[in-house]
């Protein structure tokens, strides 16, 4: 069963499975099997040497261009190049936490932490426990840490015991979504530095040690190269610019996908199938994206390189469709658009009803 905008069996435009029908159980090594027979489990190093030489040239221009136009409000220009060479970082965090890039741990943790901590900001550590958890357990209320109640909620049984201002808040909280997304980098920066002081993160030091370059490194060439007013217009607009981009990157893949019983979240392909969605649109959206539009390739092949999701959708799509397993991909605005009104939704057991007279 494959669901799209123009074609398939659920409704045009659909952007959410119908999964109450779905017989499918086992099988998903005969799926492993065909995907490693095509070599689509290859590391691209070379790719991603390229991609973070990009990156790092691009970053050295923002720094030189800084230096050398001091005290220019023109610079304020490039707050949102710096906020896209900071989020196309991350995704290369994103990728080396997966072990797509390095063959050993040891290794991926070496890279995570010069691109994680030192060029993001970010505890790789921290990062990689919760991803984890996440690819785990996708949208499990009680195990992914991405929908767990907080500022915003994903369930309706989230909603108990919210009361005034927080009621009020989930009412209107798809209306807050998108607003919100331009806190949320300062939101990993602080929730990376808390890390340092929980239990559990391994190599604390050298973590504390490259997150403490990195914001060293950040305030000094804010401040050498810019007024106090400037710097405050200049982080305001990198970070808000920083958080919408990563928080468009990541809202598309799950939100408003289902939450499986236990039957079918056992079910290793139906629990990353069933609760991811692709987002269609080619080479500009997979190069905008990071390679996370294929959201249903990488949740069952978290490993697999970037560069080979797009391969591996065809087969992917063709399993399951001989398997009659929804396949859900749809246009970004679609995609969206499922996410809002299902926060929408979300929060309607807490809108007063419409008086009568």
């Amino acid at each position: 069963m494959y669901t799209d905008e123009l074609s398939g069996p659920e409704p045009a435009g659909s952007a959410q499975p119908t999964i109450s029908a779905v017989t499918y159980r086992g099988g998903y090594g005969d799926l492993v099997r065909r995907v490693r027979a095509a070599g689509l489990m290859r590391r691209h190093p070379g790719a991603f040497a390229w991609h973070l030489g990009v990156l790092l040239v691009g970053l050295g221009t923002v720094v030189a261009v800084m230096a050398t136009h001091r005290d220019s409000w023109w610079l304020l220009l490039l707050a949102p190049p710096l906020a896209i060479l900071a989020t196309r970082t991350s995704f290369l965090g994103h990728d080396i936490g997966h072990l797509q890039v390095a063959r050993s741990a040891a290794g991926s943790r070496l890279l995570g932490l010069v691109v994680g901590n030192l060029l993001s900001g970010l505890s790789y550590g921290w990062w990689v426990r919760k991803h984890n958890a996440h690819h785990a357990h996708p949208n499990d209320l009680h195990s992914d840490p991405d929908v767990r109640a907080g500022a915003l909620i994903w369930d309706t049984s989230q909603t108990d015991g919210r009361r005034g201002f927080t009621a009020w808040w989930t009412r209107h909280q798809a209306a807050f979504f998108f607003p919100l997304l331009m806190l949320e980098a300062l939101n990993l920066h602080v929730a990376s530095v808390r890390a340092l002081f929980a239990p559990g993160l391994r190599l604390r030091a050298a973590e504390a040690v490259l997150l403490a370059a990195h914001f060293a490194g950040y305030v000094v060439l804010l401040v050498v190269t810019m007024s106090w007013p400037q710097v405050l217009v200049f982080v305001a607009i990198q970070k808000g610019v920083q958080g919408v981009y990563l928080g468009c990157s990541f809202a598309p893949n799950h939100k408003g996908m289902p939450i499986l019983e236990p039957d079918q979240a056992s079910d290793p392909l139906l629990r990353q199938v069933l609760t991811s969605r692709n987002v269609r649109g080619g080479p500009i959206i997979d190069a905008v994206l990071g390679g996370l539009n294929y959201q249903i390739e990488h949740h069952l092949f978290p490993s697999m390189p970037r560069a080979n999701l797009r391969h591996a959708q065809p087969l992917v799509r063709a399993f399951c469709a001989e398997n009659e397993v929804p396949y859900v991909q749809c246009s970004a605005l679609a995609s969206y658009t499922a996410a809002l009104k299902h926060m929408h939704r979300v929060g309607a057991g807490l809108r007063r009803p419409a008086a009568t007279g």
